[in-house]
């Protein structure tokens, strides 16, 4: 249905568009084409029989006598209200119109009304007149005819090429992607009906008592020339009647060839064909390519439309006339061969013959659930079950009771229903469009039922008239099935939808009525489980197969629980079991306030319960929490590394074990250890939140710093870190704070005797020099080149081998830099290239500020000493 309106609105705007070019713009210069699809109207044409130019086109007003063949001749005044009144004589002289308008002199005359307009909209008064002389207006017209002739051309040309690629038969003839040729078959024996004409070889063979071959070629005169018998016309002749004309010359030559007196018949004479001649065929009418076309004379009619290329956009499938001799020979309808297969009157083709292409009569287009949607050429008188017959007929999901039908009228459009009983007895017009609608995209006798049957589905309300009819399909209600209130939901007539509560459980035993069931009726029956709460327990905590939730099941025990779950890890608390249960119908008005109950059940390592424990039964939503041993701990080591007589690890034995401790197992200290560089190494793990906040104030601190370059670095979630001990102390005085206590994977790392001081960062040499006693902080800068011009000195710092770090302070205008130890690393960083941030702007002037006032009070108090 919509595609039928989509086409109903594309012909409405097609028509209304070219009325509008046929009455406001010029008329074409030359007449536009005839053979339109059915359906588009013509525009009007200067001079075409049955039209008549719009009054009010400029140029147009015709004076004296103008011979206009089917036209009417504007005599006299001619008001029109709102635009130009002509008036006089509608041209002077006689202006024969010639696929255009010839203007002579003024093309208006007369009084121009206030308020008229021209043919394109402009304004005109009494001062204004448009004349045919002016070389702007004349310009301006012909622009616009031209405008309106090219679109009017390719409006017309599109419509032509869409109306043609949707007749049916058009792909046969205009598919460039089809192989066939359509050729005749050369390779076939000799016809016996086949007329013999110039150019033809026959092969004459004798054989029997006497034996010889002729092969003679026809000549143009249509004699073949026979030696010792001379020329025998044969142009015109069958093969049959060719063949008794040359027995009856050759006998002269060889007797046997008829029985005589002498004796009977003892030689034969065969005739055939050998090469054959090629014949002229003229194609006329509204062929897609006319002419004249050199065919082979076993050529039939179908050759010959192929090779024309069929009907043209509006050549007829119903009739192409084979003309002979100037008559008319036979009418080839190429529906038969579409449609049948059925190859009626394809004649065999002769020299000049003539092959007419008439225009179509008749075009209906039918579109929707057919097995053809195309535009079909009807023979007048046909009807619509003809037209269902060239369309395939119906599809599976077309509606067959009524067939609208849109006909062009003399004024408008008009729509037709053709009920089924008239398909036999209505003709179609020239120009309908028929179209086929869809089944309705509903059931006429569904129900459907669903829930807790054993088969839930859809059933046929034929044989399933009632509520238990219905059951019994579904093979019966399933256990859980909730027979208590089950609901029918029914679409009523008026499309509003309801809903039906009925007691299963009296209508199965008889104590309601049987309920009568309805079109798209939908039988719901719940299932008990569909109406509770889905239950299940949990079990958390030292299991060896962590199953989390488990549906509950009716007599669930712990046992059980337990035994799905693989059993007790080896660390877990089995004599502390935990069985969390919720409280259920809690006395509002109580107050202690208590939401659950906890009950411990001590488990052996065998799964085994104590005999009041062993049935413990488990409710829905319990919650079964299988606690770590508290003093369970898997085997965990600590390194020693470096100067020691055992390296290597060692087992963690008691959660005091500190590093005095690790230095007796590791077998003490070598002679080469060096204590004062002692380092402990412990693996941090932080959390995330850790991780982020150390982050950002490692981003603060390089906001706030002083023209110093701080590397914001990422932090790892895992890292080791360096704690610096005083292992001189910790031997000393085994067990003091000093001695610190161990974790696992700490590693204590005792390096041998350093000798050396590593100077790093801003300084002009970076490099490692030898330590040497009673040397300052600047003695070994000055043994790396000194600071450079970015070196931030006040900023400097020692890192010792032990991985503690010392910092320079400042008093006054001196920085006081901290001591240097063998091992020792001296960094001096760099000062910020950046601009300062207003924080550290302030915090720069502050420290300057401050550096004069003291400086000021040193000088105010000594003065006043003095």
């Amino acid at each position: 249905m919509q595609s039928v309106r989509r086409m109903m609105l594309g012909v409405l705007f097609l028509s209304t568009t070219l009325d509008t070019f046929a009455q406001i713009q010029p008329a074409p210069t030359s007449p536009a084409p005839s053979g339109l699809p059915a359906g588009i109207p013509r525009p009007a044409q200067p001079g075409a029989p049955g039209t008549q130019l719009p009054a009010n086109l400029p140029g147009n007003t015709n004076r004296g006598n103008t011979q206009q063949q089917g036209t009417r001749t504007q005599q006299g005044n001619v008001p029109q209200q709102g635009t130009r009144t002509q008036q006089g004589n509608t041209q002077q002289g006689n202006n024969n119109q010639q696929g255009g308008r010839t203007q002579q002199g003024n093309a208006q005359t007369g009084n121009n009304n206030n308020g008229q307009t021209d043919a394109n909209g402009d304004a005109v008064n009494n001062e204004r007149r448009r004349n045919s002389d002016d070389p702007l207006t004349e310009a301006d017209e012909n622009a616009r005819q031209e405008s309106a002739d090219e679109q009017y051309e390719n409006l017309r040309r599109d419509e032509l090429e869409r109306q043609r690629r949707k007749l049916f038969g058009f792909d046969v003839f205009n598919n460039p992607n089809y192989q066939g040729t359509f050729q005749p078959n050369l390779r076939i024996a000799t016809p016996a009906g086949y007329v013999i004409g110039p150019d033809d070889q026959l092969n004459v063979n004798v054989y029997g008592y006497s034996e010889f071959n002729y092969n003679l070629t026809v000549n143009p005169d249509g004699f073949v020339y026979i030696e010792k018998i001379g020329p025998v016309h044969v142009a015109g002749l069958t093969i049959d009647q060719a063949k008794a004309r040359l027995r009856d010359r050759l006998a002269k030559i060889y007797v046997g060839l008829k029985t005589s007196s002498y004796g009977a018949a003892n030689t034969y004479l065969v005739v055939t064909l050998g090469n054959i001649r090629s014949i002229r065929v003229n194609v006329l009418g509204e062929a897609g390519k006319p002419g004249t076309y050199t065919l082979s004379s076993l050529s039939t009619v179908l050759n010959a439309i192929y090779e024309a290329g069929g009907p043209n956009g509006i050549g007829s499938f119903r009739n192409i006339q084979l003309i002979r001799n100037n008559r008319v020979a036979a009418t080839i309808d190429l529906y038969d061969f579409l449609t049948t297969g059925v190859q009626r009157n394809n004649l065999r083709l002769q020299d000049n013959d003539v092959l007419r292409f008439n225009a179509f009569r008749l075009r209906v287009e039918i579109s929707g659930p057919v097995k053809r949607n195309n535009i079909f050429e009807l023979v007048p008188g046909e009807t619509m079950q003809r037209l269902l017959d060239l369309a395939g007929g119906f599809s599976s999901n077309a509606y067959r009771n009524r067939i609208k039908v849109t006909r062009f009228t003399n004024k408008e459009l008009k729509v037709i229903d053709v009920t089924e009983a008239d398909f036999r007895t209505f003709t179609l017009q020239d120009g309908d469009n028929v179209s086929v609608e869809q089944i309705l995209n509903r059931y006429e006798n569904q129900v459907v039922i669903s829930g807790a049957v054993f088969r839930p589905g859809t059933y046929s309300l034929d044989q399933n008239k009632t509520l238990r009819q219905v059951l019994q399909s579904a093979e019966g209600l399933r256990g859980d099935a909730f027979t208590g209130r089950i609901n029918i939901i029914r679409t009523r007539e008026d499309m509003a939808v309801e809903n039906i509560s009925l007691n299963l459980a009296n209508i199965i035993n008889g104590v309601d009525p049987d309920v009568e069931l309805r079109r798209e009726d939908q039988i719901v029956i719940p299932s008990r489980f569909e109406m509770a709460e889905f239950a299940n327990v949990k079990l958390t905590g030292d299991v060896n197969i962590p199953i989390g939730e488990v549906p509950y099941t009716a007599n669930m025990t712990l046992a059980d629980l337990l035994i799905k779950a693989g059993g007790l890890r080896e660390s877990a608390a089995a004599s502390q079991v935990e069985i969390i249960r919720r409280k259920k119908d809690v006395d509002p008005t109580s107050t202690t306030g208590q939401i659950a109950e906890v009950y411990r059940v001590d488990v052996g390592r065998d799964l085994s319960i104590k005999p009041g424990d062993s049935n413990f039964l488990l409710e829905p939503f319990d919650e079964v929490l299988v606690r770590r041993s508290p003093n369970y701990r898997e085997q965990s080591y600590v390194q020693a590394e470096g100067e020691v007589v055992l390296p290597g690890p060692h087992p963690l034995r008691s959660k005091d074990q500190r590093v005095s401790d690790l230095i007796k197992l590791s077998g003490g200290l070598t002679p080469y250890a060096y204590i004062e560089g002692a380092t402990l190494v412990r693996t941090v793990v932080i959390s995330q939140q850790e991780a982020q906040q150390k982050q950002q104030t490692i981003s603060e601190l390089a906001d706030d710093s002083q023209r110093t370059v701080v590397d914001v670095a990422p932090t790892s979630d895992v890292r080791q870190e360096l704690i610096g001990i005083n292992l001189k102390r910790i031997l000393d005085r085994p067990g003091s704070s000093e001695d610190m206590l161990l974790q696992s994977n700490d590693v204590l790392r005792i390096p041998k005797r350093l000798e050396t001081i590593r100077i790093g960062g801003e300084v002009l040499l970076p490099t490692t020099v030898k330590y040497r006693s009673g040397q300052t902080f600047q003695d070994y800068i000055s043994q790396a080149g000194g600071f450079t011009s970015r070196s931030a000195r006040k900023r400097a710092y020692v890192v010792y081998a032990n991985g503690s770090a010392d910092r320079t302070r400042k008093f006054a205008f001196f920085n006081i830099y901290p001591r240097v130890e063998p091992g020792a690393e001296i960094i001096v960083p760099q000062k910020a290239t950046g601009d300062l941030t207003a924080r550290q702007a302030l915090s720069e002037a502050t420290g300057i500020a401050g550096s004069i006032l003291t400086l000021l009070t040193t000088i105010l108090v000594i003065t006043r000493i003095r």
